[in-house]
């Protein structure tokens, strides 16, 4: 009897340790199962830290690179301008004309005059040749009949008298020969004139007419074809547009903040994300009446804005304490109620904090006030069921 409960009981232990060499494994591999079992991937961002404060935001207005105002120089009917607002010309390129008929009738009596000047210097140039190679004072002139009484008077009058010491033959030879120089000088004079008075209406020709010194867009017309200007009228705005400008007043204790080729951040009011932009000029005179220094901020080229809209640009003032922010990517906030919340993962695991939010700061992004200490990795657009612990 004591045998058999002896074999039952191996028969009983044998079952169990069979029994346990079987669930083991089961159970091992179910623990291990959810120690394996992969975290559920999510879209996220760290709560990044933004050091705010020891700044200043200025207004100011975007201006083109370059900008002139053509002004009327001479009275007279504007005849012709290039085209409307936006149209976009080249260097050399006439933008607007005044009627110039007066002128050039001028012009053109000054060519006559010119012609003129230039055939009597000619024939000056050609009475000083026959003097110097044929003097007139040994010319044969007179009585007909072969000449005789003026060779009669050219061999013995003239040679007793120059023989007497009553005349000199060479100096009125040097004489003649004189005046005739001068006769060229006075046609070379006479030509000159002529020049000056063509290059004087040129000259005035030249301001019947806006010509285009720089590639550019015509910015606005403050007249139009048929108009009567007078000198000093305003007739076309032009600018260079390609590149852009901010200018602003800045206090005068901001400015001493700043200098030449130095970055500051920019905004506009084109609804663009915020641009780096660079101090270019720093007027040396403030303004006594507002305190005020204008500024020239550089935009980088193919900013999307254009002349006359607003713009901010945040400047160093020392005045201001620095502070710190928190900001998160405003598609990771969760509305639960009135209160905005954020979905942390702590330990792998989604948990929902309430914070307190502040501003957009652009790019996305949105400054925390409370509930982040940052750089805590949160989820971004988190699915809708999304439970905290999970």
């Amino acid at each position: 009897m004591r045998g058999d409960l002896r074999d039952h009981w191996k028969w009983t232990r044998g079952v169990l340790a069979m029994a346990l060499v079987l669930i083991a494994p089961l159970a091992a591999g179910a623990e291990s199962g959810e120690r394996a079992q992969p975290a559920q991937s999510y879209q996220t961002a760290q709560a990044r830290v933004n050091r705010t404060g020891g700044s200043a935001i200025v207004g100011g207005t975007v201006v083109p690179f370059k900008e002139v105002t053509y002004s009327a120089q001479v009275p007279g009917e504007v005849v012709f301008i290039a085209g409307e607002e936006g149209h976009r010309a080249k260097a050399g390129e006439v933008l607007l004309r005044i009627d110039d008929s007066d002128a050039q009738a001028r012009r053109r009596a000054a060519v006559s005059q010119l012609y003129q000047a230039q055939a009597a210097l000619r024939n000056a140039y050609m009475q000083y040749g026959r003097e110097l190679y044929s003097p007139r004072i040994n010319s044969i002139t007179g009585m007909p009949g072969m000449g005789v009484p003026a060779l009669f008077d050219q061999f013995f009058t003239r040679g007793f008298s120059s023989a007497m010491g009553q005349s000199s033959p060479a100096l009125e030879r040097q004489a003649d020969l004189f005046a005739q120089g001068a006769g060229v000088d006075q046609a070379a004079s006479a030509v000159a004139q002529a020049q000056a008075n063509i290059e004087a209406i040129d000259a005035q020709l030249a301001d019947f007419q806006a010509v285009a010194s720089f590639d550019g867009v015509i910015m606005r017309k403050h007249v139009e074809v048929g108009d009567t200007v007078q000198p000093g009228m305003p007739l076309i705005d032009y600018a260079y547009v390609d590149f852009l400008r901010i200018e602003a007043d800045v206090p005068v204790r901001l400015a001493a903040g700043i200098s030449e080729g130095q970055l500051v951040p920019a905004r506009l009011d084109s609804g663009a994300g915020p641009v780096q932009a660079r101090v270019a000029q720093i007027y040396p005179l403030a303004d006594p009446a507002r305190h005020t220094v204008k500024v020239k901020f550089d935009l980088p080229r193919g900013t999307p804005a254009g002349p006359g809209m607003y713009a901010e640009v945040t400047v160093p003032d020392a005045s201001v304490p620095v502070q710190t922010e928190v900001a998160v990517p405003q598609d990771a906030l969760v509305w639960r109620g009135s209160l905005p919340s954020v979905f942390v993962l702590d330990g792998g695991r989604p948990s929902l904090r309430v914070v307190r939010i502040g501003y957009p700061l652009g790019d996305g992004m949105v400054s925390v006030v409370s509930g982040l200490s940052g750089g805590e990795t949160v989820i971004v657009s988190p699915p809708a069921g999304l439970v905290s612990g999970q």
